[in-house]
This record gives C-alpha cells, sequence and structure tokens, in this order.
C-alpha cells in the first residue's frame, strides 16, 4: 500500500515556475529606473526593460498567471484531502509567497485610478513587497545551495 501524497504539480509547470518567478523578479526591478541607468536595455534584446510601461503590463500579466497557479496549486492540494508536510525551508518559503501574493494583489487595487490609500500605507505595501521578494529569493538560493531546497518531505513529493 502506497502512502497517500499531497496533490503534486505536474512537471511542466514544475520547470517552467522558476522562470516564471525569474521573469516576475525581473520585470518587478525594472519598475525601478535602474536598467537604463545601468545600461542593462542596452544589452541585445533587452531594450523593453528600459519601458516602464511596458514591463508594467508584462508583470501584470505573469503575477495573474503565478496567482493562478497558486490557486490551482492550493486547490488541488485541498481537493487531495492530504496536506503535504512542509519542511522547515518550505514553510518560510510559502510564508514568504504568501506575503508576495497579497501584497502584489494590494498594489495592483491601489494603482486603481478609483481607489485612494492612506501613503503610508501605500509605502508600506510597497516595501514589504520588495523586501519579501527579495528575501523569497535570497532563502530560495540559500535553502538550494544547502541542499534543502524542497518543500514538502520526501515521502509527500509526487511525480
Amino acid at each position: 500500500m502506497t502512502r497517500p501524497t499531497a496533490a503534486a504539480m505536474p512537471s511542466i509547470l514544475r520547470r517552467a515556475f522558476p522562470w516564471l518567478v525569474f521573469l516576475l523578479a525581473l520585470t518587478g526591478m525594472a519598475q525601478m529606473p535602474i536598467m537604463k541607468r545601468y545600461s542593462i536595455s542596452d544589452l541585445p534584446g533587452l531594450g523593453w526593460l528600459a519601458d516602464f510601461f511596458t514591463t508594467h503590463l508584462v508583470h501584470y500579466a505573469l503575477g495573474a498567471l503565478f496567482l493562478f497557479l497558486l490557486s490551482w496549486a492550493l486547490g488541488a492540494t485541498l481537493r487531495s484531502g492530504v496536506l503535504p508536510r512542509l519542511t522547515v525551508s518550505g514553510m518560510l518559503r510559502a510564508g514568504l509567497i504568501a506575503v508576495v501574493a497579497v501584497t502584489g494583489i494590494l498594489r495592483v487595487i491601489k494603482n486603481d485610478p478609483g481607489v485612494t490609500l492612506d501613503p503610508y500605507f501605500v509605502l508600506a505595501i510597497d516595501w514589504v513587497h520588495m523586501i519579501a521578494a527579495f528575501l523569497w529569493g535570497l532563502a530560495a538560493i540559500a535553502f538550494r545551495l544547502a541542499r534543502r531546497g524542497a518543500y514538502t518531505h520526501r515521502s509527500q513529493r509526487g511525480g
């Protein structure tokens, strides 16, 4: 008898997920005027990174895809009836992902022209979003280098 496992993300999505996160980080950083300042946008094929509106729209589209995948994974996990046993690194990164997702949604809401929020709240959302994204990336690299990159314990990983 095999042990039940938490719902696994299909392998194609598992391979695409790091690229999605990389592009989200790249377009997120491109929202700041650093791509032109440091001549990154002068590299062949990267000129679009200096255009704020292009990177803003691409970031929104990728963010929607990211939220869809998170929702799908959460729904599949809940539907399986088996909650995964997260590793310490998995708990930390899952928490950071939740913070990035929630603050990202709040950032979209604050960009709606009909919504007015307190400037200090907006500043807090922006800073928390950027710091959580930075810490998530740092944690992912650190745990990968320490060979502790798995989100769940080995017995719960599916194919």
